[in-house]
């Protein structure tokens, strides 16, 4: 069985004093989702803005994967599907 969906996604980015917040949406038609996210520049360092939209963008995002991983976990639960071994973490150590 095959099926295509889409679901609409929005981030949105403000920045003020120095300070980036994001927020990441997501529909997936039955429900919408938000993730927030946020950076702060060092007094000390270089205004670069991009970084701070980037920085703020991904927390955002992270926020708002946790929050499907979560759903789709319970659901998970719910129809007494088993789980799957716990797959090796990839990437650099946070």
């Amino acid at each position: 069985m095959s099926h295509t969906l889409e679901w609409k996604t929005r981030l949105y980015l403000f920045e003020e004093d120095g300070t980036t917040k994001a927020r990441a949406m997501v529909d997936t038609g039955t429900t919408v989702l938000t993730g927030h996210g946020a950076a702060r520049r060092n007094s000390a360092d270089p205004d670069v803005p991009e970084i701070g939209d980037e920085l703020a963008a991904g927390r955002a995002m992270q926020d708002l994967g946790r929050q499907l991983l979560d759903i789709a976990e319970r659901d998970v639960r719910v129809t007494g599907a088993t789980r799957p071994e716990p797959r090796p973490a990839v990437g650099w150590p946070m």
